[in-house]
């Protein structure tokens, strides 16, 4: 599994002649680097004096956010595995048998299933990447002021991420063959892209503001 790995030797596996892992998993890496960043800076205002005068209803913004962070910190490197785990199955279908009829079926219905599967891991990467933005901006809010630019750097994490996951669920998409389906992914995908840029430049204004 990819995240039982040490950093040098998924680096090593990632710059080799394997297709796999690749900028899907690197996606969803991000994303959880992006979480665990989140994390560390609600983890360094918990207890501390500017969080012990905030109110009642901050500190409970603070730590439900920090729990987040955790959950999804780790939901991100199980996509990650789940992201190379995809395409090694949907190669596996490319190279099945197609010399009868029969054969051909097998293996168009399995390359069909294999590219469907391969789309809505990024897809999903993407979409919950999207979702820790309201974590972020609440830790370039009200996160210790000393790791404001981490708050900074897990928002342009977060937006990389959701940007690679969408080139990967792109390059799947153009072998689906259902237009309807096609465009509506297409305008999941515009949304997320054109949405998280401006929160990205949100948090970003906060964070450059308070430095």
């Amino acid at each position: 599994m990819l995240d039982q790995k040490t950093v040098r030797e998924f680096i090593n596996e990632l710059g080799s002649n394997s297709p796999a892992p690749g900028g899907g998993s690197v996606a969803a890496l991000g994303a959880s680097l992006a979480s665990a960043l989140g994390a560390m800076v609600f983890n360094l205002t918990v207890g501390k004096k500017a969080y012990n005068e905030y109110s009642q209803e901050d500190k409970v913004l603070v730590d439900k956010s920090l729990e987040q962070c955790l959950l999804l910190e780790e939901k991100f490197l199980d996509l990650m595995n789940k992201d190379t785990e995809a395409f090694l199955v949907l190669m596996s279908a490319f190279k099945l048998p197609k010399e009868t009829e029969e054969e051909k079926k097998v293996r168009s219905l399995k390359i069909k299933e294999g590219n469907q599967v391969a789309l809505e891991i990024p897809l999903s990467v993407a979409e919950e990447a999207y979702k820790i933005y309201e974590y972020v901006k609440i830790a370039a809010r009200l996160g210790n002021k000393n790791a404001i630019s981490d708050a900074g750097v897990s928002a342009l994490m977060l937006q990389a991420s959701i940007e690679s996951a969408i080139l990967n669920v792109k390059i799947n998409l153009s072998s689906i063959k259902d237009e309807t389906y096609k465009e509506e992914i297409k305008a999941r995908c515009e949304k997320l892209l054109k949405e998280g840029r401006v929160k990205r430049d949100e948090i970003l204004s906060v964070v450059n503001e308070s430095m």
